[in-house]
């Protein structure tokens, strides 16, 4: 192989074992090794590309429908009491207990910087083609550019501080070079630029008909007023306003685009209805599935499943299926429908516990095998009023926060906030217009994989803390509440990408 091949085969992600690529073996030349400029003759061969950054996604290490792992069993909402399976790895999560040779949590790593080269090394080769339509090339540009974003702002969520990379590598010495982590002010101006980038393309208001799952400007849109908010309320709180402010802004472009007047209009249970996941005017940005088909179709109506059920799939489980938390279940009012959609309990001999039934495909095209076709949603409408309520509420503006709380409120048919607050019950829980909006969103975007992005926005990491240590612990089964710490702020760095370089990969404060 030549070197140019290290950035397929050792440099996925930036971690990468470089010390088993000896420089000899690549710089044999194959036969069989394609170069990379060479794959980029056409527009044809431009979006081949970016459908293959769109493929990383549906990983089941990556953002998508199985990424529950590191998102809601991170938070108080989904768990599991299984602290035997798969060498106790997946376990860790949920108990607070993650080593940094933890293997599922190097997977996300390296599958997160897949993607991201995947990106680079389309934006490195789109200017060797010639378009005869400028547009689509600046579109192909925009989705690659938003796609990154998205990957960094997962990473730098996640583990704080990491190694920022906008092109792919041809030595040994330009990895190591790289082998390094930016600080997290650097990285979110990367994500902002990239975004930003994004949005000065044609790419459409919405995706519709065969665009659906690709980039937008609603999307892009979304994502950007999420990255601000996030800033507001993580990083430099010298510039929070001026960082809120960016986020109403962004938010409001990405609302005002919508296709439907007001969200009571569209059923809840039209969100999650296969039948309709092509034309629910709430779905901003969806990952596509295929129902029937065995390497496209959706796995997770059938592994939500728990034993003796038939909700979800024609496919049976003998396991728990999607274990919910006590917890969450407790912080559903009385008579929230969403609870009745979301959850069921099975009354098993073996299985007594609740389980998660908002993602469903029992039909007889997802079979027996249970093949489903359930998109996985990335961003819906829902989700943009309730940061639309978020950010009015920081920057005082309660009138029109809680205008935004009660759209949701309305459409699940529960009493505007206002009223809610006449309930002992409610006003006790949730006794400031910030921890209403934190509820909101729990109950709404239930195992949707917001929970721990919107805990950490919402709570300093002391007051995270505390927060967890207030819990009951028999409302999260045998994962020790005691375990959380400051350290669980973030994931460790994965081992394997400390050794590289311990100075310059340093660990996060907390693990060894």
């Amino acid at each position: 192989m030549k070197k140019k091949i290290l950035t397929i085969s050792c440099l996925a992600a930036i971690s990468l074992t470089v010390v088993s690529c000896k420089k000899d073996f690549l710089e044999q030349p194959s036969p069989n090794a394609i170069e990379v400029k060479a794959s980029f003759r056409s527009p044809a061969d431009v979006l081949s590309a970016v459908n293959g950054i769109y493929l990383s996604l549906r990983s089941s290490n990556n953002i998508g429908e199985n990424s529950g792992l590191w998102t809601d069993e991170r938070s108080d909402d989904t768990g599991r009491n299984d602290n035997q399976s798969n060498a106790g790895e997946p376990f860790q999560f949920g108990d607070f207990s993650l080593l940094p040779s933890n293997t599922y949590l190097k997977s996300h790593w390296v599958s997160l910087y897949t993607t991201i080269s995947r990106a680079n090394i389309v934006l490195e080769n789109i200017d060797k083609v010639t378009f005869a339509d400028a547009d689509l090339k600046q579109q192909y540009i925009a989705e690659s550019k938003f796609l990154r974003a998205v990957m960094y702002f997962h990473l730098v969520r996640t583990w704080g501080d990491v190694p920022l990379v906008t092109k792919s590598f041809t030595t040994v010495d330009e990895v190591n070079a790289a082998t390094f982590r930016e600080k997290q002010a650097t990285v979110y101006a990367q994500i902002v630029a990239d975004l930003k980038d994004a949005l000065n393309s044609t790419l459409p208001n919405l995706q519709t008909g065969a665009g659906i799952g690709r980039a937008s400007k609603a999307a892009i849109n979304a994502t950007l007023g999420q990255v601000y908010l996030t800033m507001a309320t993580t990083q430099d709180q010298a510039n929070r306003t001026a960082n809120l402010n960016n986020a109403k802004t962004y938010l409001l472009a990405a609302y005002n685009v919508r296709t439907f007047g007001a969200l009571s209009s569209i059923p809840y249970t039209d969100v999650f209805d296969v039948a309709k996941k092509a034309s629910c005017p709430e779905l901003i940005w969806q990952i596509v599935n295929k129902q029937g088909d065995p390497t496209y179709s959706s796995s997770i109506a059938y592994n939500n499943q728990a034993k003796g059920e038939t909700i979800n799939s024609l496919k049976p489980n003998s396991g728990v299926g999607g274990n919910v938390t006590p917890d969450l279940i407790k912080d559903y009012e009385t008579g929230d429908p969403r609870m009745a959609f979301s959850v069921k309990y099975a009354n098993d001999p073996i299985v007594k516990d609740y389980f998660i039934t908002k993602f469903r495909d029992a039909s007889a095209l997802a079979s027996n095998l249970g093949y489903g076709g359930n998109d996985w949603i990335l961003i819906r409408y829902a989700d943009v009023i309730l940061m639309l309520a978020e950010v009015n509420s920081y920057l005082g503006d309660n009138t029109t926060a809680i205008s935004y709380l009660d759209m949701v409120r309305t459409r699940a048919g529960m009493p505007g906030y206002t009223a809610s607050l006449t309930n002992a019950t409610y006003a006790a829980k949730y006794p400031n217009l910030r921890l209403a909006i934190l509820h909101e969103r729990r109950v709404e975007l239930a195992f949707e994989h917001h929970r721990w992005f919107d805990l950490l926005r919402t709570f300093t990491t002391d007051e995270l803390v505390a927060y967890f240590r207030a819990k009951s612990q028999a409302d999260f089964g045998i994962p020790k509440l005691a375990n959380f710490t400051t350290k669980d702020r973030y994931f460790p760095i994965p081992f394997d990408e400390y050794k590289l370089n311990p100075e310059k990969m340093y660990q996060n404060p907390g693990y060894l």
